[in-house]
């Protein structure tokens, strides 16, 4: 009976045990699927360090790589920047020397500028001088000369001539006065008497010096005496010459006239002629 009551228990046990056996499996198998899960998780998570390791190297590569053209381009731009640097050193040297050079040139152009003043205004001083002089001289063309001069002393003031042609004017009037003064001129043209009569006749003229006259008819005789009058310097005919001096007179206008052979003729000259009154 004991066997018997021994039986069931075990057939009990032996179900149970079964049933715990087929547990176990069961929680064994789900055991081994979590494991195979895990093992895929971790291969895929291995995989995905490899990656991840992968591409942490090829970054760090490709960063050094981006390090070294970034110095190479740092040590490329700092060179060309040095180059430029130089250049611009060279190109403000060379824009400071010619800077330098235009101040020296306007510098020269203003001095001789100055110069070119200066000179013109001692060329308009000079021909006033030379304007005095002729209004003073002989009334043979005087008016003629004094304007060429006042011509030229207005182109000089207002800056219409150059100083070079101004020069060479002047020279060529003071060269004309020069002329005037040197040479000895006969005419025959009409002339006012000092009594306001118009006669034709023959004007002998030695130089800036002095004129005499004789008429057609051999009646009037004069010569020319300065005087100053309001301290101004005027000319008038003396006309009342002795037979001697018209002798003279008429023999020196004959001579230079070829009338008659050269010889040396003593001419009625006074000091108030020659160097005038002061």
């Amino acid at each position: 009976m004991k066997r018997l009551n021994i039986l069931p228990f075990a057939v009990l046990v032996f179900s149970l045990s079964g049933l715990a056996f087929a547990d176990y499996e069961s929680e064994i198998r789900d055991l081994k699927l979590q494991k195979e899960k895990l093992n895929s998780e971790i291969q895929n998570l291995n995989t995905r360090i490899a990656s991840t390791d992968s591409m942490l190297r090829a970054d760090a590569s490709h960063r050094q790589l981006l390090e070294q053209r970034y110095k190479a381009d740092v040590e490329r731009r700092n060179l060309e920047i040095d180059s430029l640097n130089a250049k611009i050193r060279k190109v403000a040297a060379s824009l400071q020397q010619e800077r330098n050079k235009q101040a020296r040139a306007k510098n020269k152009s203003d001095n001789v500028a100055a110069k070119r003043r200066a000179l013109r205004g001692e060329l308009a001083k000079i021909c006033k001088q030379l304007e005095v002089q002729i209004a003073q001289t002989l009334p043979w063309e005087r008016d003629k000369r004094l304007d060429r001069a006042k011509s030229l002393t207005r182109e000089i003031e207002s800056g219409n001539v150059t100083e070079e042609e101004a020069f060479s004017r002047m020279k060529s009037l003071v060269n004309e006065e020069i002329k005037f003064g040197d040479e000895v001129s006969v005419v025959n043209s009409p002339l006012t008497r000092k009594n306001g009569e118009i006669v034709n006749a023959t004007i002998l003229r030695i130089g800036n010096q002095w004129m005499v006259y004789v008429d057609e008819n051999g009646a009037s005789y004069g010569r020319l005496e300065r005087k100053l009058e309001n301290d101004k310097i005027v000319y008038e005919w003396n006309e009342e010459l002795n037979l001697e001096e018209r002798a003279a007179v008429k023999l020196a206008i004959d001579v230079k006239q070829a009338k008659k052979p050269p010889q040396i003729v003593k001419l009625p000259v006074s000091l108030s002629v020659v160097g005038g009154v002061r």
